[in-house]
């Protein structure tokens, strides 16, 4: 029986976190009542003039740096002319000539271990508008919102040969990208999404097999749904002949599972690739490239390694923190200010994820600084406040911009240790549960822990836990 290997390539779009678009100042942020971040430059009125967002063309190189691609220092842009409704000038500034990186290489792990996936080249773009299809009143809607949000396109050599390693390459071009602040690549707001090519060609051949496309997946599960689909459809095609393989564009239907013909492929040559006019070629000198090349942030595993073997933190707790360049420059912060690396740790990814959590926020979300977290928690390890406040003034934290022992001190959370108030405390407790006291003198341990328990919320936590228990010995035991 014929043997058969597939071969994919992606075409991964992705918006940069830039705060205006990438030719006009309007708001690129995600959300915001529909056309309302529009002006006449990206709704496509007449004589407009475009004016390249610098700090677009920075995360374009910074996104190159990290994918280990070749930038080039003279890149331009182009006009590539299609229409679709949402495309209000009936064309797209792109970059086909001259784009901004080539030549880069991703690492990935797999069960099967290391490989490298070539990047044929990074250009950048500006994004469409969406359309809203309302089956209803059979109608479509545009939201131009969206037009001109700034985008780099990464588009990969066909060196992917199978849904697991697809997965692990995006994931990998999620964290890089995560971590160097290009994007925060978030698929469910379509901030990162993928156009999927693939071919199927019988095992030992080098010959590229007949290929189809993809469009705009925006869903990990539904791409590993698609491929699989998409191989057995090319298989069956070629072994039954019931039915003929074309370069074309499908629609992936991840309801029905299946995926559907939109039309055939087109070429380079149906858009019609020629300059902008309008936009002068940009010149990247040596100052601004060194710029960039000296921002780049220290990459996952290496920021993993020395958390674990300079900080002391296990690999679990190092992987948790590196899945988040705001986590970690949280932890860094806050372990050069109280340099106790493992409670930080511990907060963090404890506490911390609990609240957001809870507010449904992202960990790039996270609002508090690691100073303030170091400084709360050099209060709870000096025993200023208990664990239990520490946590309350964690919270109150992620509403306000507060100084912890301020906090502390005007709400009464620090701990006094005033011996005569514990013992008040612990004797009005003690008299008013003679049955716990009993079953302490029993033998049942629990019940001097229920006391406890007691007497802490009666002192609201501000009192050290070793003083308490001590007083609370010697009160049961008269």
């Amino acid at each position: 029986m014929q043997k058969y290997e597939t071969v994919i390539g992606l075409e991964v779009h992705v918006e940069m976190a830039t705060e205006s678009k990438i030719f006009c100042s309007c708001s690129a942020k995600f959300g915001g009542e529909q056309n309302e971040h529009v002006c006449p430059a990206c709704c496509g009125m007449p004589g407009m003039l475009p004016i390249v967002n610098k700090h677009a063309v920075d995360l374009g190189m910074t996104a190159g740096m990290m994918l280990n691609c070749h930038i080039n220092r003279v890149t331009t842009f182009d006009k590539k002319s299609y229409y679709y409704p949402d495309l209000p000038c009936s064309y797209q500034t792109t970059q086909w000539f001259a784009p901004v990186c080539v030549n880069g290489t991703v690492t990935i792990q797999t069960a099967n271990g290391p490989k490298d996936i070539r990047i044929k080249q990074i250009h950048m773009e500006e994004d469409a508008g969406k359309l809203v299809h309302d089956e209803w009143t059979d109608t479509s809607l545009v939201d131009f919102n969206r037009t001109s949000v700034p985008l780099i396109e990464i588009v990969s050599q066909p060196d992917l040969s199978s849904a697991e390693e697809v997965v692990a390459y995006l994931e990998r071009l999620r964290s890089l990208l995560r971590f160097a602040k290009v994007s925060g690549c978030r698929m469910e707001q379509g901030s990162m999404r993928c156009d999927v090519n693939l071919s199927v060609r019988p095992v030992g051949s080098t010959k590229l097999g007949v290929r189809t496309e993809m469009k705009n997946m925006n869903s990990l599960s539904a791409i590993v749904r698609a491929i699989e689909y998409e191989t057995a459809r090319h298989i069956d095609c070629i072994e039954s002949g019931s039915d003929e393989l074309v370069q074309e564009t499908r629609r992936w239907d991840d309801i029905k599972g299946k995926s559907y013909a939109m039309r055939t492929k087109e070429t380079a040559g149906d858009y019609r690739y020629f300059p902008d006019p309008n936009i002068m070629p940009i010149v990247i000198d040596d100052e601004w490239y060194d710029r960039i090349k000296a921002s780049l942030p220290e990459f996952p595993e290496v920021k993993k390694e020395r958390y674990v073997n300079e900080l002391g933190l296990t690999e679990y707790d190092a992987d948790q923190l590196i899945q988040s360049r705001q986590m970690c420059d949280c932890f860094e912060e806050a372990t050069a200010q109280c340099g106790r690396a493992k409670e930080v740790a511990n907060w963090l990814i404890s506490d911390c994820m609990k609240i957001l959590n809870k507010k449904q926020m992202t960990v790039d979300a996270l609002p508090i600084s690691g100073k303030a977290l170091g400084k709360l928690i050099a209060l709870v390890a000096d025993g200023k406040v208990g664990s239990a406040n520490g946590r309350k003034i964690l919270a109150a934290m992620f509403e306000e911009d507060i100084d912890p022992l301020t906090y502390a001190e005007q709400n009464g959370l620090i701990i006094s240790n005033d011996t005569d108030n514990i013992k008040a405390v612990v004797k009005a407790v003690v008299a008013a549960d003679p049955k716990s006291v009993e079953d302490f003198k029993s033998g049942k341990e629990k019940a001097l822990m229920a006391l406890f328990g007691k007497c802490m919320r009666e002192l609201k936590g501000n009192c050290d836990p070793q003083v308490l228990r001590t007083v609370l010995l010697e009160t049961i035991n008269g």
